[in-house]
């Protein structure tokens, strides 16, 4: 299942359990305060009908919470029904309780927010239609209580309606903040994954553009590579007295056959990457086999090398995506000031494999350091602004992360951070 579709269907149970809970509250305000009618005999409540009532009330409220023990998924349409049945349940109420005069029938703003914050406008508009409705209806229909009406005897010391208007706001307050406050939260974050999600959709489908292109460059080259292979060879026997030109076709046949040979590699690491097959090093002897590497193919780079500390004895996977994703960072450092050394620090800790690669180049632009590693971008003028991402998606892949930062006094310090084990 994608993972936006698992969020917008996590969503409403997650909401569903914190309504849950604000029932939980509520209902224990309407059973304490239907026990404490019995103490005064003047609220002349139904006791019969609010009982029934507050039974059915509770009795949903207790399904609703076995309800979400099980795996079902929660839909808008059962957290759309959840909020309907506690509007009707305190409508039912307050007709037996004084109606508009109840000073918890503000309570139904509750109900009104949290849909707003939820679900979207069709669900809120039908919520909030019905909560007016009822309001209204309230106020010619509903059974008195005398201890709710309003008292316009100023010899009174105390008005329970003015008091029940006090507690309900309280405890209204409350749970707005809390609750509503939190879903609405909730859905902000989940905003956020799937911002995120869609970016790394994009990533992936660049990737994946790329890769074909890579593809189907190997398969062009590959041909060509041949015919020069055996050109040069004749070429060599040709001229054989010429020993002049006959060191520019060896030194020829060497870069050809070197590029022969990169091309079998990917081939080769392709097949291992897809079954899963790579041998395990320890990390500090593939950290300098990448050196040595990248010596091999950058030999004018200045670059100094400090291992912080002595690299524990612990086996990692050689992947050589993780190589060349560390090959394609340090490449940049050094294109990015190429007579100016480049310095390089590795560390491992709390098993976390670091490596600082710090340039004393021009620096990024803060307006372009968010499309590194996001987008084909490139800073400089004959770069194709692969590296960086297939680097990032590479280390993203296996846990890792890589953070630019500008290293003062001038330059960059790129941080590339790699889980171990892998």
């Amino acid at each position: 299942m994608p993972i936006s579709e698992t969020q917008n269907r996590a969503a409403p149970a997650y909401h569903l359990a914190q309504l849950t809970t604000i029932r939980s509250i509520l209902l224990g305000c309407l059973w304490f305060s239907f026990a404490l009618s019995f103490w005064f005999n003047t609220t002349h409540m139904v006791h019969a009908a609010v009982l029934v009532l507050l039974i059915i009330f509770s009795s949903i409220h207790g399904l609703t919470y076995l309800r979400l023990r099980n795996l079902l998924v929660v839909t808008e349409w059962e957290f759309f029904c959840q909020l309907l049945i506690d509007v009707i349940c305190l409508n039912a109420l307050f007709y037996f309780s004084g109606g508009a005069n109840n000073p918890f029938i503000s309570y139904l703003l509750v109900p009104i927010c949290i849909s707003a914050a939820t679900l979207p406008l069709r669900f809120t508009s039908i919520i909030t239609a019905l909560c007016l409705c009822a309001y209204t209806l309230l106020l010619f229909f509903h059974i008195n209580l005398p201890i709710f009406e309003i008292s316009h005897d100023h010899t009174s010391t105390i008005s329970w309606h003015i008091l029940g208007m006090w507690f309900n706001f309280f405890i209204s307050a409350i749970l707005i903040t809390y609750f509503v406050v939190k879903m609405a939260r909730t859905l902000r974050k989940q905003d956020e994954a799937l911002n995120k999600l869609r970016e790394d959709e994009l990533r992936n489908e660049q990737l994946m553009a790329v890769a074909m292109l890579a593809a189907g460059a190997a398969h062009e080259i590959n041909t060509p590579l041949s015919t020069m292979t055996v050109l040069l060879s004749e070429l060599r026997a040709e001229h054989k007295n010429d020993n002049h030109l006959l060191q520019d076709l060896e030194l020829l046949s060497s870069q050809v056959q070197y590029c022969a040979n990169t091309l079998k590699k990917i081939v080769n690491d392709s097949n291992a990457a897809s079954e899963g097959k790579f041998k395990q090093q320890f990390i500090k002897s593939f950290c300098e086999s990448i050196i040595d590497h990248w010596q091999l193919i950058r030999p004018t780079a200045l670059f100094s090398l400090v291992f912080n500390n002595d690299l524990q004895e612990q086996f990692m996977i050689a992947d050589p995506r993780i190589e060349q994703a560390i090959i394609n960072i340090l490449n940049n450092a050094a294109d990015a000031n190429p007579s100016e050394e480049v310095r390089i620090e590795i560390s491992y800790a709390n098993g976390i494999l670091t490596w600082k690669i710090i340039d004393k180049g021009a620096g990024i632009l803060p307006s372009v350091h968010k499309n590194l590693g996001r987008n084909v971008f490139s800073t400089k003028t004959n770069g194709l602004g692969l590296g960086m991402l297939l680097s990032n998606a590479t280390l993203k892949h296996y846990g890792g992360s890589v953070v630019q930062t500008e290293n003062q006094p001038q330059g960059t310090m790129t941080e590339l951070r790699l889980p171990v084990p892998l």
